[in-house]
């Protein structure tokens, strides 16, 4: 009898998260599941590792087909520790969120969910990253949870290319998927000031997204905004490959 599909999954929100759970719930009818995940919120860690201290894991339940651990590391390290020491075997699957917001456009650069999404595919393994566009602490995971367990489904039995992952983004109410591309943007007016107790300035992270082609369709930010799923193809390679014959005269430089 063949193994069942072997389900790695981890989050930027932490080990406790809501939409870590969902998450599970989604995915468990598809196989085992081992969660590596950090111990607390790591939102936009990107593909950030921890090299100047050491990391502490621990298993903080285990049920059958289920085991999850907390990694005190970000959501990248919690790939590589987990792949390193906590598998028996090369996962079929690595999935991450469902995360509280939407990763779409250039936040794809930010995100610790797809910042573990692309370590997956490093790893050659088919990799998708997974979020909610809502960021309440009520957030509805339900219409969330049927999303990442179709898509799951059909990624373990399919596969991906190498070195191509997924950013699924999900609407609150969706009437269908779109396959989509990231939309052209970017953040500004990212920051707040104010003072502290001591009447010093500090600085706190804000900002909203500008949409520099917002009436382009069949982007990420169009298909959310127009009730659909948005499932875009993600390249860990970054090569401008249509620019290299334009510099390559540059060879002759030197």
């Amino acid at each position: 009898m063949s193994a069942k599909p072997l389900i790695f999954i981890t989050n930027d929100d932490g080990y406790q998260a809501k939409g870590l759970r969902a998450l599970i719930d989604a995915v468990k009818p598809l196989g085992e599941v081992l969660v590596v995940a950090p111990d607390g919120p790591r939102s936009g860690m990107s593909s950030a590792i921890t090299s100047l201290q050491p990391l502490r894991v621990h298993r903080t339940e285990e049920n059958e087909g289920l085991q999850i651990y907390a990694c005190t590391g970000t959501p990248v390290d919690c790939v590589k520790l987990g792949l390193s020491e906590l598998v028996r075997r090369k996962p079929d699957a690595l999935i991450t969120g469902i995360n509280h917001g939407a990763n779409s456009a250039v936040s794809v650069l930010y995100s610790g969910t797809m910042g573990a999404t692309m370590e997956g595919c490093l790893f050659k393994i088919p990799s998708i990253g997974f979020s909610l566009d809502d960021h309440s602490l009520t957030a509805d995971f339900g219409d969330a949870k049927k999303v990442a367990s179709i898509i799951t489904k059909e990624v373990i039995g399919k596969g991906l290319p190498s070195g191509t992952c997924l950013n699924v983004n999900i609407p609150k109410k969706y009437k269908g998927i779109r396959v989509a591309r990231q939309t052209k943007g970017q953040w500004v007016k990212e920051f707040v000031k104010s003072k502290d107790g001591s009447g010093k300035d500090v600085f706190w992270l804000t900002g909203h997204f500008r949409n520099e082609e917002p009436d382009a369709e069949l982007t990420d930010e169009w298909a959310i905004r127009n009730g659909y799923v948005s499932v875009v193809p993600t390249k860990i390679d970054m090569t401008d490959h249509d620019y290299i014959p334009e510099i390559k005269k540059w060879e002759n430089l030197i």
